[in-house]
């Protein structure tokens, strides 16, 4: 518990972070349900994958998110106050992440096959946006020895001195 907020305090805040990351859960699975009945997007296969890869990437953070709540809150009793912009951030920061795996699989810069077939399936594509944003950190750890061996470009400095704090407290 921290210093600067009182018990009671702390209570209203871990309920208020897992009832936001629930409502979010609600409604990214209400909204990736009808999508899938009404098929919004069916018009244009590409995108339609690409969203579906966002919203996978979303839940991939807010279960990501859902587990360092119990962890944090009920398993280790280490809850910090400062890791709450975190787990409003993070469930967006996910979806962004699995539409980026999207484009680089489209690409061609990630390969989940050995061999290429031109009529895989989208499980493979979800499956790897659904990692990418449980494992966000170390997804754009990927991107960046990607970039660097591909196009010399270097890890921001940002990247470099963050490697180890994505673990909320």
């Amino acid at each position: 518990m921290t210093d600067d907020l009182k018990w009671s305090e702390v209570i209203l805040v871990k309920i208020t972070v897992t009832l936001y990351l629930l409502l979010l859960l609600l409604g990214l699975t209400i909204t990736a349900l009808l999508e899938a009945q009404q098929q919004w997007l069916a018009g244009s296969p590409e995108l339609q994958l690409g969203v579906r890869c966002a919203m996978a990437g979303g839940f991939g953070g807010l279960t990501y998110c859902l587990r360092a709540v119990y962890l944090n809150a009920s398993v280790r009793k280490s809850w910090d106050a400062a890791w709450v912009p975190w787990y409003f951030i993070r469930p967006f920061v996910s979806m962004i992440v699995g539409a980026v795996s999207y484009v680089f699989l489209k690409a061609g810069l990630f390969v989940l096959q050995s061999e290429h077939q031109p009529t895989a399936s989208p499980i493979g594509f979800l499956a790897l946006a659904f990692i990418a944003g449980l494992n966000v950190d170390r997804f754009i750890t990927k991107l960046e020895d990607l970039a660097q061996a591909t196009w010399g470009i270097r890890p921001s400095r940002t990247a470099e001195a963050s490697e180890q704090q994505d673990q909320p407290r």
